[in-house]
């Protein structure tokens, strides 16, 4: 038989062995573990180099020297470039151009200094081949743990098309502006000066101060001057209208519409009344109110009326009626100027509100068109997230419909 000493011996000699065997597995597990954290991290790897290589825009890592450390295929072909060894290694100030090559400073400045975590800006590059083009330049900053510093991830995309339009919007805008200055100062003092003139001669002729005679055909050139006069007032005042309408600061406030059209109609009861038409305005007995644009109302809101009552009186003949209405419809508010004229041939409806429109017609009177007002009225409508439309049929009137909140 054993003795206990021998017992003693082999039972630590079995704790032992147990103890071992428990490390041996830990060991195995934990094997396992880092070898499937280095399988993950090799398939993250892979993802990002398929996306970095594949990626439709140019991508690079930088250093916070501005050194391309890596590029892919997209950023060669940018720079108009073969190899990556003329890219990789390079500050990337050498493919700059050289009027923004303080663009990358800054944003060396804003990421590595200032610690942001991205950031983008638009700059100018040069290709191998001394050409330039735009690019939007978005870096993020990010730990490289192997090296132990931070490193920006920059994507570069192509905006030459982006750009190319901008400056011809700027352009377009430049030759408007040129336009309206043009008009404004050189053209709208003469014409003031030719009214001025042929109201004085019309006080002559009035006056009798000419031969008798003379004095009939004398009347009827004035008529005519004073006719064209106008007709190129009205187009500089809607030209004037169209290219400040954009620039106007618009905040809202009720306006009781009631009191409006009675206002604006009041101007317009005239020439009903020389054209033998009668004016007539239907408004309900309690004053509906829309919400328009403060420095709007008094003037711009009212030549959506003034542009929608003068077409009706120019295209309705004489005996006719133009009835301007007002009602509340679906917790909005309804204009209505309606008329009992020739009506809109339906080939021209659908281009009524476009610009110098195909479908602007001198009135039954031989009134001219600007072609622009009911343009402007669009514009004026669509500003207070209005809607407007027409109804017609030819032959037998036209109304127009204005909605407003």
């Amino acid at each position: 038989m054993k003795s206990d000493a021998e017992y003693r011996s082999l039972e630590t000699e079995l704790h032992s062995l147990r103890a071992e065997l428990d490390w041996m597995r830990a060991e195995r597990v934990d094997r396992a573990a880092h070898q499937a954290l280095a399988n993950q991290y090799h398939a993250s790897q892979v993802r990002f180099r398929t996306v970095f290589e594949n990626s439709p825009f140019g991508q690079k890592i930088i250093g916070p020297d501005l050194v391309i450390r890596q590029a892919n295929r997209m950023v060669l072909d940018m720079l108009g470039c073969t190899h990556l060894d003329e890219v990789v290694g390079h500050q990337i100030q050498e493919f700059a151009h050289p009027d923004y090559q303080a663009d990358w400073r800054f944003l060396q400045e804003r990421l590595w200094a200032r610690k942001l975590p991205h950031f983008t800006l638009e700059t100018c590059l040069v290709r191998t081949d001394g050409s330039s083009f735009w690019c939007q330049v978005t870096s993020m900053r990010f730990p490289d743990g192997e090296a132990g510093e931070e490193l920006g991830f920059t994507q570069l995309e192509d905006i030459r098309d982006r750009k190319a339009l901008e400056l011809s919007l700027k352009r377009l805008y430049d030759t408007q502006e040129t336009i309206v200055h043009l008009v404004s100062h050189d053209l709208k003092a003469p014409i003031g000066h030719i009214q001025l003139l042929t109201d004085l001669l019309q006080r002559q002729v009035d006056a009798a101060t000419l031969p008798t005679e003379n004095v009939p055909d004398t009347a009827h050139y004035l008529a005519l001057i004073r006719r064209s006069c106008a007709d190129a007032y009205k187009l500089l005042q809607d030209v004037l209208l169209l290219g400040s309408l954009e620039a106007r600061d618009l905040r809202k406030q009720p306006t009781n519409l009631n009191a409006l059209l009675v206002d604006r109609l009041a101007a317009h009861q005239l020439a009903a009344h020389e054209k033998g038409l009668r004016l007539a305005l239907d408004l309900p007995p309690q004053p509906l109110h829309a919400n328009l644009h403060a420095n709007l109302h008094a003037d711009t809101f009212g030549r959506v009326v003034d542009n929608l009552v003068s077409n009706a009186l120019k295209f309705t003949p004489a005996g006719g009626c133009v009835t301007v209405g007002l009602q509340e419809h679906e917790h909005r508010v309804l204009l209505t100027v309606q008329d009992t004229g020739i009506g809109i041939p339906e080939a021209l409806q659908a281009s009524l509100f476009e610009k110098f429109s195909p479908a602007a017609r001198t009135g039954v009177g031989g009134e001219a068109s600007t072609g622009l007002g009911l343009f402007i009225t669009w514009q004026i409508v669509r500003q207070h997230q209005g809607k407007i439309w027409v109804e017609s049929q030819e032959g037998q009137g036209t109304c127009f419909f204005v909605e407003l909140h």
